[in-house]
């Protein structure tokens, strides 16, 4: 039942000693404030980290040719690995768990892409339809390349958004449109976006492989190929096969590390889960002595209170108070100091998180490897809840030394 003089008595307390009550909310205020930033940078973090892996299947194995390292059979080493459109077919039947193969060539260097009095220097690729699957690329208008474009070496483009508010007018519908490279039209079927390398993955043109390797005069070369595997298989597993399948093909020693490069993302999405939960047992921990360090403070408050009202203690029981009255309006005054500080620590911390997303958004930055600091909400509520019960049993302690005092002592005490 809701008694009104109890909690003006507290009320009254709290307001005869600002300064100690001040302090001691402050206490429990910057633990639950610096959890609540601790666990949104914590996430910023996170959420910039995923967001250079893009929309890329995390079960994704990306292969480059290297320089032989070893001798093989009677082989120098020093050779360079060069991968064939044969190697490309070779995987898709003699390597087991595979999902998708895709292929990827490049322009060395940057080219120009010529539209009308509009130009300007980005990266061109050969790909095939799987790449974009594989890398994260997604269709922001039009299509993608599909297998009708490769199997006709068709010379369509698929574009970047930074590529497309170059080369057109923000009200200009890129699709249709012809660009040209090197001497040779391509006609624009499609726009792309993608978050990887903070956006300067936008900077590109994809044409179709097979048009790719017959336009620009690298007939019969790969430079990369990307696979995925079947649900279940071990990106690792497959890696294996395809070390050995290379090495039987391109006459290198297995062991061989430098022949062939092998980027395996998988191992990478494992090392990061690792790093965020390495994170979240710091941020947890530090958190945590920070709250039970305003707990102390609070416990010691309290008794310091007890200490000061025994004589009024002794008086309220000389006239009546149960020891149940006595322990509730000590552990009440404690939850009321710890769940408003907590409270306010909250507030302070997610607006500050707000805050600071707002200003990235609208200011367009794109810090590396950090963006939306949030929190879950759920997560700090349950601190917060957690907190005010740590105060309860905080002031429980004095409570029941007050609780315990013989009223003749307590009117005994100066």
């Amino acid at each position: 039942m809701f008694d009104l003089d109890k909690w003006q008595e507290i009320w009254s307390t709290m307001r005869r000693n600002k300064l100690r009550t001040a302090l001691t909310a402050f206490g429990v205020f910057w633990g639950i404030f610096m959890l609540v930033l601790l666990l949104g940078a914590g996430k910023g973090m996170e959420n910039g980290i995923w967001r250079e892996f893009g929309a890329g299947a995390q079960n994704s194995l990306f292969i480059f040719g290297g320089k032989t390292s070893l001798p093989w059979q009677g082989l120098k080493p020093g050779r360079e690995i060069k991968f064939t459109n044969a190697d490309l077919e070779a995987f898709r039947q003699r390597v087991e768990g595979v999902e998708m193969v895709a292929t990827r060539n490049r322009l060395s260097g940057e080219y120009t892409i010529v539209r009308g009095t509009r130009n300007g220097s980005f990266q061109v690729f050969g790909a095939n339809g799987e790449f974009f699957r594989i890398n994260g690329e997604e269709v922001k208008t039009g299509r993608l390349l599909s297998p009708l474009d490769l199997a006709e070496r068709r010379k369509v483009m698929v574009i970047g958004e930074r590529v497309r508010k170059v080369l057109f007018k923000p009200d200009e519908n890129p699709l249709g449109q012809y660009v040209q490279v090197k001497g040779v039209f391509f006609q624009i079927v499609g726009t792309f976006t993608t978050n990887q390398n903070q956006g300067r993955n936008e900077e590109r043109a994809y044409v179709p492989f097979s048009t790719f390797q017959s336009t620009f005069n690298q007939y019969n070369q790969v430079q990369l190929l990307a696979i995925t595997t079947r649900p279940g298989v071990p990106v690792k597993q497959v890696e294996e096969q395809v070390r050995q399948l290379m090495a039987s093909r391109h006459q290198f020693d297995p062991v061989d590390k430098q022949a062939i490069e092998l980027e395996n993302n998988e191992e990478e999405v494992a090392r990061f889960q690792g790093l965020f939960n390495g994170i979240r047992l710091f941020v947890s921990i530090i958190g945590v002595l920070t709250l039970i360090a305003g707990v102390v403070g609070v416990s010691n408050i309290m008794l310091i209170i007890v200490q000061e009202r025994t004589k009024e203690i002794g008086v309220r029981k000389a006239i009546g108070a149960t020891p149940f009255s006595i322990v509730s309006m000590v552990v009440q005054e404690s939850v009321v100091i710890t769940g408003l500080a907590g409270y306010l620590g909250l507030l302070a911390g997610v607006g500050l998180l707000d805050g600071l997303r707002y200003a990235i958004e609208k200011s367009g930055a794109e810090l590396p490897y950090f963006t939306r600091p949030e929190v879950d909400v759920g997560v700090a509520v349950g601190a917060t809840v957690l907190l005010v019960l740590a105060g309860a049993l905080a002031g429980f302690v004095p409570a029941m030394r007050a609780a315990n005092i013989k009223p003749i002592e307590a009117l005994r005490t100066d």
